[in-house]
């Protein structure tokens, strides 16, 4: 027949490509539809374009940063870790290093050198490629035949689903899959932003715009005032709220419709009663000099007109003339800088989604629909997403292993 194949793969993204290069090296004849000119649009601006493409931990520590269905993962993930990912990328001409958290990236600090890593054993697996989108998933006799597609129809007896989520629609993060998926009567959860920057309900953070902060602790807090998470890293104050990797990864704790507050603390390696006696020593050395003038040892620049107004300390006052409650109010506001949340920010700008075809409906061994056989699925197409620091592409890698051994009949 023409146009067919043992294995048809949906997406030619950082999931997508994986599978089929597995798929390819097991003996399979795979095609990878992509509708882009280019494969792996997406994966070339992760990590502010240097490929965090895993996290250098044992498998096990994976799942505990998985915030959501994190038990759906135990087999993918012990099947192919973050030592084989790293193992398979240095074998393909893309050596690695790692850095702070555990983070690996390509000791070039380009993504190009992932991309080019998964081309090249695209090459080697003999995958072949057509730029063409699909529109619907064939079904014969229940079960999957093949991919109608706007540059005509392709056959196979397993295709995997790997269009990735909504985010970054740019790169071709269309939820194509979510549509297909559905269409053969899969349950999806609303995909929302999760790895999303945060919108401020109010003006502070534009005030202080393009401020970047090093080594802060955050808190999530919920309605009730209850911590849900903190995390030590960096930030960044933008035109419209909160940014930066703790932020990020905060967003991943957030409920729709819920009210949430940042907490900063910006001095977390000081306790009260430290920070009280720094504050004490710079006013003893700028005592005959304004509020104002004498933050500058406390704060950066432009966030010491924030800090003056929120403190309720006239800028102007003399040193020697603030009070010990002032100055409290002062130690208060440095180790709980709030930040009123209104929201996220569109899907569209999240690193990834949450979301996706329900778990409860594919095997966690194979990733095969428990609906339709010969339907695999593979990265964020799934309802699956994790923090920063690697472990999203290592879902990818796991999933599209996973997929692809089962489709070839690989699984052991």
């Amino acid at each position: 027949m023409m146009n067919a194949y043992d294995l048809i793969v949906i997406g030619g993204g950082a999931a997508g490509m994986f599978a089929a290069v597995q798929a390819g090296y097991a003996g399979a004849r795979v095609l990878l539809l992509e509708p882009n000119e280019r494969l792996g649009k997406k994966l070339l601006i992760t990590g502010k374009g240097r490929c965090n493409l895993t996290n250098n931990c044992p498998w096990q520590e994976v799942l505990k940063n998985v915030p959501r269905n994190a038990r759906f993962l135990y087999s993918a993930l012990s099947g192919f870790t973050p030592e084989d990912a790293i193992t398979f990328f240095e074998s393909h001409g893309c050596e690695t290093k790692t850095e702070r958290g555990n983070r690996v990236f390509p000791v070039s600090d380009k993504s190009a050198s992932v991309l080019e890593a998964l081309k090249t054993a695209l090459g080697y697996a003999g995958v072949e490629i057509v730029r063409a989108r699909a529109k619907e998933l064939c079904v014969e006799d229940a079960r999957i035949s093949g991919v109608r597609t706007d540059r005509g129809c392709f056959y196979a007896p397993a295709v995997i689903l790997a269009t990735g989520g909504k985010s970054y629609p740019a790169t071709g993060s269309t939820g194509d899959g979510y549509r297909l998926a559905k269409a053969l009567g899969h349950s999806i959860v609303p995909p929302v932003g999760s790895l999303v920057p945060l919108v401020e309900d109010g003006t502070w953070c534009a005030q202080m715009q393009g401020l970047a902060l090093r080594n802060i602790e955050i808190k999530l807090l919920d309605e009730n005032g209850k911590s849900v998470f903190s995390e030590f890293g960096e930030l960044l104050f933008t035109h419209f709220g909160l940014s930066g990797p703790v932020i990020l990864s905060a967003s991943a704790h957030m409920e729709p419709g819920k009210a949430y507050v940042v907490s900063i603390d910006l001095k977390p390696a000081l306790d009260e009663e430290k920070l009280d006696a720094r504050i004490l020593r710079d006013f003893a050395e700028s005592k005959n000099r304004s509020f104002e003038n004498a933050l500058s040892g406390l704060y950066p620049k432009t966030m010491i007109p924030v800090i003056v107004a929120r403190s309720g300390i006239p800028g102007d006052t003399k040193v020697n003339a603030v009070t010990k409650e002032q100055r409290r109010r002062l130690l208060e506001l440095t180790k709980h800088f709030t930040v009123q949340i209104s929201g996220l920010r569109p899907v569209e700008e999240a690193i990834i989604t949450s979301g996706g075809v329900a778990t409860r409906e594919i095997d966690p061994k194979t990733m095969e629909s428990k609906l339709v056989p010969g339907l695999y699925f593979a990265g964020e197409v799934i309802d699956v997403d994790a923090y920063t620091g690697g472990f999203n592409l290592q879902i990818a890698w796991s999933t599209a292993y996973a997929a692809a051994n089962a489709a070839t009949g690989q699984w052991a």
